[in-house]
């Protein structure tokens, strides 16, 4: 019997290209922070809708959507949530998401503050068994990177107010 490999039943994933890669030196080399020291969010959205409008059609398909939240937020978004952006985004007559949607959208989800980004993005750095949870071995790892000579004293004090 003739084994099958995976591989044919995994989705087809896009492959990043050189032309992916330009976009994405593009849009770093454009969103560096201009005088006030914060980039313009509206501006560096368009250029990203732009950047991945990539056939000129005047809207973004399911994959172009995926790749312009990839753009602006680092991240690949899940199924549900580019159902939810394509429910809301999607005009009645149109086959996917037109600039205004997009950039209505794109604004509300730049311009919403995470207020404990900073503290999830600390706590992920120190659990580094990712178990949900700190020990204090983790801060020890942690502090002997960061502060090698610091008290160990210091690093139970730390880990008992956390």
């Amino acid at each position: 019997m003739e084994m099958c490999s995976l591989t044919h039943f995994v989705r087809k994933q896009r492959e990043i290209t050189d032309i992916d890669k330009k976009k994405f030196e593009t849009y770093h080399s454009c969103s560096e922070t201009r005088g006030s020291g914060m980039p313009r969010q509206a501006e560096f959205s368009s250029q990203v809708y732009e950047l991945c409008d990539t056939d000129k059609k005047g809207y973004l398909n399911r994959e172009d959507l995926k790749m312009a939240v990839v753009m602006l937020f680092g991240y690949k978004p899940s199924k549900s949530e580019t159902n939810m952006l394509m429910d809301q985004a999607q005009a009645k007559d149109s086959p996917g998401v037109c600039i205004e949607m997009f950039m209505c959208l794109m604004g509300k989800k730049l311009s919403s503050d995470d207020h404990y980004q900073k503290t999830r993005q600390i706590f992920n750095t120190f659990d580094v068994n990712c178990r949900g949870f700190l020990k204090l071995e983790d801060f020890r790892t942690a502090f002997s990177r960061v502060a090698p000579r610091l008290p160990e004293r210091t690093v139970l004090e730390a880990f008992r107010c956390v």
